[in-house]
């Protein structure tokens, strides 16, 4: 039975997780892999990395990256002051979907906001993304508000 391992992502890994990220129908348009990575994702992970609120974790094996996921950690004056985790970046590389590895992924999120005495996970999915809302749902999250974004670029 193979081993996971879940840890906060390092600078050598920034590459590897950029390549992830553009790894899907909708990375591919958007995220910029390659040599040298492009400055934008370097400012990026030393903000995550400095932020005591955010955590960008990896799941591995045998030193091989798996998948990741950015957990932001938030205060909020509703519900009597509780705290939520918000998870986006989610990805499995494309050579391990299926295996069970976003279960685990989230297995490990929500204990990890469980910990950080967090009352609400939550997150959003491109409405592009229908297997992923649907992964969502089989873990237990409902689609109970309608998000909206506003692009300022």
């Amino acid at each position: 039975m193979e081993e996971y391992r879940f840890r906060e992502a390092r600078s050598d890994d920034l590459a590897s997780l950029v390549e992830m990220l553009a790894d899907d129908e909708l990375g591919k348009t958007r995220e910029s892999p390659g040599t040298p990575l492009k400055v934008g994702y370097i400012r990026a992970f030393e903000a995550i990395q400095n932020d005591q609120n955010n955590e960008l974790v990896v799941c591995e094996s045998d030193g091989q990256l798996l998948g990741m996921l950015q957990m932001t950690f938030i205060p909020y004056l509703t519900y009597i002051g509780s705290w939520r985790a918000l998870i986006e970046g989610v990805r499995v590389a494309s050579s391990k979907r299926g295996d069970g590895i976003g279960a685990k992924l989230f297995e490990w999120a929500i204990q990890r906001a469980k910990e950080k005495d967090c009352l609400i996970v939550q997150l959003t999915s491109d409405k592009k993304r229908p297997d992923a809302i649907r992964f969502y749902e089989k873990l237990g999250f409902k689609a109970s508000h309608e998000g909206m974004k506003l692009w300022l670029n």
